[in-house]
């Protein structure tokens, strides 16, 4: 009943001790293939605070259409004009795509944040090499931050009342 102690190193020393034979690693050198629907186009999904926007992408001049009308009518401010140009820029594409998005929830800002987010997830499905770029400037990351909730004997979040001393 004499076994000799055996030593594992590395994984393939321990796959060699059990038995089980080792898996080849699968390493894809070329992009995923694109998703596109029936009319050309790529949808995603942007969410930002309480804003959700539906976005759908495809080839053509660069009109921006939020809600039935125009980017330029619907968010009049130029921040969030440039907040939602902001994924063609960093990929290059201005002009190249036409946006049809449509955005419920949230104020103004929230809506902006919610179609940039589908602005670029819906570029990374029509173009899957832009995906690195995409992420490297943080607009494939859903920005998580909502506002805090009211606490229960406070005026607001952490606000609280005016302290009387008599």
């Amino acid at each position: 009943m004499s076994e000799e102690a055996q030593t594992i190193d590395s994984l393939e020393d321990l796959g060699e001790a059990t038995g089980v034979a080792p898996v080849e690693e699968v390493v894809s050198t070329t992009p995923t293939e694109p998703v596109i629907d029936e009319h050309g186009r790529s949808y995603a999904t942007g969410k930002r605070k309480n804003a959700i926007a539906r976005v759908w992408i495809k080839p053509g001049p660069g009109i921006v259409t939020v809600n039935g009308r125009e980017m330029n009518t619907y968010f009049a401010r130029p921040v969030l004009q440039m907040l939602i140009n902001q994924p063609f820029e960093v990929s290059d594409r201005k002009g190249q795509y036409d946006v049809f998005c449509t955005v419920t929830g949230g104020g103004l800002s929230g809506q902006a944040g919610a179609v940039r987010h589908g602005i670029s997830k819906a570029l990374t499905l029509f173009e899957p090499g832009l995906r690195p770029v995409l992420k490297k400037g943080g607009f494939l990351t859903r920005d998580s931050r909502v506002v805090e909730r009211k606490k229960y004997g406070r005026k607001k979040a952490r606000r609280s009342f005016q302290f009387s001393k008599r």
